[in-house]
Parts: structure tokens; C-alpha cells; sequence
């Protein structure tokens, strides 16, 4: 679709909205199918249904069919399957339109309903994890590493002695399997860590094991006081220790007559090594080169042909400052390549077990952390449905964009079953636990009390996602690192004979 941004503004107008098109799209199959649960659930225990809702608040479209009405709603943040036999929801889905009496309905009857929207959740989840072990999950090298590649200069990780090139092999303790990640990773051990110092346990080259103890206070990484408006949309920064797992340098883009154009460097070329050290981040390069102006390096790069068939060369580079350079920053000495924004990817193949698993244990560790009194994570980290619009708006860019929605679809279904079965009124695990509170007294709950209980809950919830959905706006209008800049603008490469030393 990325077409359309060739027919102007018009055809980039095209392309967002058919984008947001296809995220609430997504969005609408997952309410849908957990409300369907409730639904059907509500049918097989012969509860009276009233209405069904995808979203809540005032009605956009809504119809009666067969004494069930069905409706869209104006706040995308869920739906509702309105069952008055059920705890009083008034306050989300709006006060009962009959005035019938309604048989009371057994507490097994309202836990079977309740659970029913989770259940159907999770195995929504299992239906696209099952699509991802059978199409394949694209992983790059930079997030299924544990090697590390860059260690930025002056870092705790710096200080402490950690080296491009050691295996992590632990963080305080726990197993890393990958790099990227909220289970096993790298970066989930280092955000969730609580204490002053996080043990890396690291295999180094030539040296075998080492456990060292890094900082968990980087002060250069620290936000300075703002505007309280400001503050409103900004979120609290998050542990970092100055590390990026390794990443081998695949080229994007070469500008015209650059050093990287004159050398014949080509999209998708692999980056091996510079004057025969092994590069492990782009970040490496761009260090490298810093003092070789006008100096001749060799590279060595790794290039497939029209067959996939690699095969290795070296290559001549001289670096130099560009022709052109219009920034405020200084002028750098560079080579003329735009890197890939993911370097090559391979398929993953993980099983539907291990999807879930997975998940459910990333959930589990996040809301462990919310509740610890010595995690840096709070809900302030959180993201709300237009946070994860964002998500699915941006994975819906990627080339591999069906794989990648079916992955994170699978991640967010889960989450979605086992956050509402936490046992807080409003949520299906609410409806449960009072259903098994009635069960133990054998009478119905206080049906004033509940009702207020119910809407101090239900404002809660409202003003939560009001919260999260303002740090998401800012992720998305503040976060961008201030004006974006054109590099064919801004920064330009000329032909040889229109260089200023050789004019």
C-alpha cells in the first residue's frame, strides 16, 4: 500500500485512512468475539439479553432484532453484552428498558456468562497462534540476540565493564533468551529490575563466565523537570544501562554519488567487518569512521544474488563530510547509507504452546511489577486502545504485516482474558467473585450497594483509560525527538566534479 504515498497528498490521505480502517477492523474482531462469549453463554443459561455492543457510549448505529438490540457505540474502548439479570451495569451500558420482573438466575449461571468473554478471548488467541507456528513469525537478528553489540561510552553497562560481544546469559539471576521481549529478555530484566545494582552474568570470549554488577542509575537518560501540562502526556523514564544487542549492518538506501555509491555498495548488503574487526552494530561503524576522513578502510560485506545465493567481498570506502550539510550539529564524516530499519529477518516457527505461554507469563510479570513497591514500572507505562491502535497502525506498515498482527493479535487476546478476569467490579472476574460471594451467603447481594459499588468501579476504569490514553498521545505528538529532518535536504552528496576540492 505504501504505492498510494506516490500519488501525493491525496494518495498519503488514501493510505492512513484505509490504515485506520483496517486497525479498527481488527480492534471490532476481537470485542466482537468476546462479547460473543457472553453472549452465547447468556443464551445457553437462558438469560434475557437486551442489548449487544461493539464500544460504548452514545449510539453511532443501532438496531432491534429479535427483542436483542444491536449497536455501535461513540467511545472505542470495548463493548457490552447488557444483561439485567446480571450485576447493574447502569452506569456502562445504561439503566434497563424493560419493566418486567425477571426471574433471579443461579450464581453458577452468572460465573458460566462472566467467564465465557475470557474463554472466548484466549481461544481467539490460540486460533492466530496457531496461524503464526503454521505462516512463521519474522524475527531480526537484533531482537533474538543475546550477544551484545554497542555498549554507549559512559553507560553504567560502560563503567561496569561489559563488552560488545559477551553473551548475556543471565540478569539478576534469570535465564535471557533473547534480546527484545517482555519474557526472558534483555530488555524486560533490565526495566524490571528493582534493586540499585543488576547482575549481568555474561560468557566472554576467551575469558568464560563473569558476573557483573551494574548500576541501575543513568542520570544522563533522566527526564529534566517540564511543564506540568506537559507532564500529563509524558510517561516516567524506564531503567537503561546503555547496551544494544547485536545487530549486523544491512544497508537500506545508498544517496547518490556518496562514498557508499562510489564504492558500489547496494541495498541489502551485509556489513562484516571494518579494516578486519568484526562490526556488531551500525552505531560501531559510524564510531569507527569518526577519525578516517578522506582515509581508505576496507570493508567487508556479505551479498546475495537474484538466487538468494550469498557470497562475501571486500570493499574500498572512503569516508568523508557530505558535500552539502545544512544541520545546526557539526559536520560528520560518513559513507552515504541509509541503514535497514530491521537488517535481514528470518521466519520463527514457535509453537502454539509457547506462544501462550509466553504471554501469559509477560502479563503476569507486568502486573507483578505494578504492584511491587520497588519497581519503576507504574500504570503510567501503560497503553490504552489508542496506544495499541499505534501498534497494530505501525505493524500494518511492515512488509510482513500479516504475520506480525497475527503475532502481537496473540499477545493482546491473552492479555485481554487474564485482565479481565482480575477481580475488580465491572470485570468479568468482578462478575465472578461476586457470583461466588452470593453462592457462599445463598442470597442475592445488597442490590443498592452493588449498584454503587458497580459505578464507582465503572468511573474508575473510564479515568484510568483517560490517563493512559493521555500518555499515549504523547508517545505519539511528543515523542517524535522535536522536527524531522529531511537528509536529501538537508544533507547532499555531489557528483566528483562539482566537489568543492575539486571544483
Amino acid at each position: 500500500m505504501q504505492w498510494l504515498s506516490s500519488l501525493g497528498s491525496v494518495g498519503e490521505t488514501l493510505r492512513i485512512i484505509i490504515l485506520v480502517f483496517e486497525v479498527l477492523l481488527v480492534f471490532n474482531l476481537m470485542i466482537l468475539v468476546h462479547e460473543w462469549g457472553h453472549f452465547l453463554a447468556a443464551r445457553w443459561r437462558g438469560l434475557k439479553v437486551e442489548a449487544f455492543y461493539i464500544w460504548f457510549g452514545k449510539p453511532l448505529w443501532k438496531k432491534t432484532i429479535n427483542g436483542v438490540e444491536y449497536g455501535l457505540g461513540s467511545i472505542p474502548a470495548g463493548g457490552f453484552v447488557k444483561l439485567p439479570q446480571m450485576a447493574p451495569m447502569d452506569t456502562i451500558e445504561g439503566a434497563s428498558s424493560s419493566d418486567e420482573p425477571l426471574p433471579p438466575i443461579k450464581p453458577l449461571d452468572k460465573m458460566i456468562v462472566a467467564f465465557a468473554g475470557p474463554l472466548f478471548s484466549f481461544g481467539l488467541a490460540c486460533v492466530f497462534a496457531l496461524l503464526v507456528s503454521w505462516l512463521g513469525k519474522p524475527q531480526s537478528e537484533a531482537f533474538v540476540t543475546t550477544t551484545i553489540g554497542y555498549v554507549a561510552e559512559d553507560s553504567p553497562a560502560a563503567k561496569a565493564g561489559l563488552k560488545p560481544g559477551d553473551v548475556i546469559k543471565s540478569i539478576d539471576g534469570h535465564p535471557i533468551r533473547r534480546f527484545e521481549g517482555f519474557v526472558d529478555s534483555v530488555r524486560w530484566g533490565i526495566i524490571s529490575s528493582e534493586g540499585s545494582e543488576i547482575n549481568f552474568e555474561v560468557d566472554r570470549p576467551g575469558e568464560g563466565l563473569k558476573t557483573l554488577p551494574v548500576s541501575s542509575k543513568w542520570p544522563d537518560v533522566e527526564k529534566k523537570a517540564s511543564s506540568w501540562w506537559k507532564s500529563i502526556f509524558e510517561r516516567p523514564a524506564l531503567r537503561e544501562v546503555g547496551i544494544l544487542g547485536k545487530s549486523t549492518p544491512m544497508v537500506g538506501k545508498v544517496a547518490p554519488h556518496s562514498p557508499a555509491a562510489d564504492a558500489g555498495l547496494q541495498p541489502n548488503d551485509e556489513l562484516l567487518s571494518v579494516d578486519g574487526i568484526p562490526l556488531l552494530s551500525p552505531i560501531q561503524l559510524a564510531e569507527y569512521l569518526e577519525n578516517k576522513a578522506n582515509q581508505t578502510v576496507q570493508v567487508m560485506i556479505r551479498r546475495k544474488d537474484n538466487n538468494g545465493v550469498a557470497s562475501e567481498m571486500p570493499i574500498a570506502l572512503v569516508p568523508r563530510v557530505p558535500d552539502v550539510w545544512k544541520l545546526d550539529e557539526k559536520p560528520r564524516i560518513m559513507v552515504g547509507i541509509e541503514w535497514h530499519a530491521t537488517g535481514e529477518r528470518k521466519l520463527y516457527y514457535p509453537g502454539v504452546p509457547e506462544q501462550v505461554s509466553d504471554a501469559a507469563r509477560s502479563m503476569f510479570s507486568m502486573i507483578s511489577k505494578l504492584v511491587s513497591g520497588k519497581s519503576d514500572i507504574s500504570v503510567a507505562h501503560m497503553s490504552g486502545p489508542v496506544g495499541i491502535g499505534r501498534v497494530y497502525y505501525n505493524l500494518l506498515q511492515d512488509p510482513a504485516a500479516l504475520l506480525q498482527i497475527l503475532w502481537f493479535s496473540v499477545v493482546l487476546n491473552i492479555n485481554l482474558a487474564i485482565m479481565n478476569m482480575l477481580p475488580f467490579p465491572v470485570l468479568d472476574g468482578g462478575h465472578i467473585t461476586m457470583a461466588i460471594a452470593e453462592a457462599l451467603r445463598r442470597k442475592p447481594l445488597h442490590s443498592r450497594a452493588l449498584e454503587w459499588l458497580q459505578t464507582a468501579c465503572a468511573l474508575t476504569l473510564f479515568g484510568f483509560i483517560f490517563f493512559v490514553t493521555f500518555k499515549d498521545l504523547g508517545d505519539i505528538f511528543l515523542g517524535g525527538g522535536g522536527k524531522k529532518v529531511n537528509p536529501a535536504q538537508e544533507i547532499q552528496w555531489l557528483p566528483k566534479d562539482q566537489r568543492p576540492e575539486t571544483k
